[in-house]
């Protein structure tokens, strides 16, 4: 809109404030500026993160639900039995049959005998 401000306009503008404010509110008016942008910044800066990590939230909540239908539909129970049901059945008590012959036991682990701290005697230690 304005286009770029040079150096002569700068000092035009410096100038005009000097005259208008005089020299000793200068330095004043300048401090409050600088405060006020750099709260202005700050409250930009967090109103950008606070809606980056809203934006993010929801993200997060939609996968959720997706991963949960998901699950849901995995995990739910059909209505009416499957014809193979019985036949899964029987398969699975032919496979439950003990065996004749049990599996050795295995052998107890030996305890742990405790290491004796390095003495004197035992010579110079790191050689």
């Amino acid at each position: 809109m304005f286009g770029s401000i040079g150096g002569p306009e700068i000092l035009l503008i410096f100038v005009l404030a000097l005259l208008l404010f005089g020299p000793r509110k200068l330095p004043e008016i300048g401090k409050t500026i600088g405060k006020t942008l750099g709260e202005f910044r700050r409250a930009t800066t967090d109103f950008t993160v606070s809606l980056e990590r809203e934006i993010e939230m929801e993200k997060l909540k939609e996968v959720r639900s997706s991963l949960r239908s998901d699950v849901l539909d995995a995990t739910t129970v059909p209505s009416k039995p499957s014809p193979t049901a019985p036949a899964l059945a029987a398969g699975a008590a032919a496979a439950t049959v003990e065996p004749s012959n049990p599996p050795a036991a295995e052998p107890a682990p030996e305890e742990a005998k405790p290491v004796a701290a390095p003495t004197d005697a035992d010579g110079p230690r790191g050689s």
